[in-house]
């Protein structure tokens, strides 16, 4: 138990970002990992040794997410808009680039339908490969493909009209 506790310390960086692709908000983001993490913690004896943690937590991020998702169609919840939040302080040119560069491809991705910036954030962002990631969502390597294929040509258009 406990290095499986340590496991999923370590990949708090990892379910932090894909939650944030889900919330497309920093807070419900943080809740979202808060609640994976407990899920799993809960219920480690349904892990199976040998095969890949962040699958099985992004699995359950997923499944925690469409729950909430539905219970906020039914409270009729209304969140914040991200920006109200995110102005923390940084100097240097450097960082503002980097800052306007990752919030383009924040932009771009929130435009996908959540299917494909699902799975654009596991394969392209998180590393899964095509059928760990089709593993997660519980569709077939076909469907994650396609899903993927649609959604790297709109991010690809979307980044590339940015630009110009």
């Amino acid at each position: 138990m406990p290095e499986i506790r340590s496991q999923i310390v370590a990949l708090l960086p990892r379910l932090r970002r894909l939650a944030r692709v889900l919330t497309r908000d920093t807070v419900d983001a943080d809740d979202l990992v808060q609640l994976t993490v407990e899920r799993a913690l809960s219920r480690t004896d349904l892990y199976r040794p040998g095969t890949r943690l962040d699958s099985w937590m992004f699995r359950i991020m997923k499944n925690a997410w469409i729950d909430e998702s539905r219970a906020r169609g039914r409270r009729g919840v209304v969140l914040a808009a991200e920006e109200d939040g995110l102005q923390v302080g940084s100097d240097g040119a450097g960082a503002m680039e980097a800052r306007l560069a990752a919030r383009e491809v924040e932009a771009a991705m929130s435009t996908l339908p959540e299917d494909q910036r699902i799975a654009v954030a596991l394969v392209l962002v998180e590393g899964l490969s095509y059928r760990e990631a089709a593993e997660v969502l519980e569709v077939p390597e076909g469907t994650l493909t396609s899903r993927l294929v649609r959604g790297r040509q709109a991010l690809i258009s979307r980044l590339g009209e940015a630009a110009r």
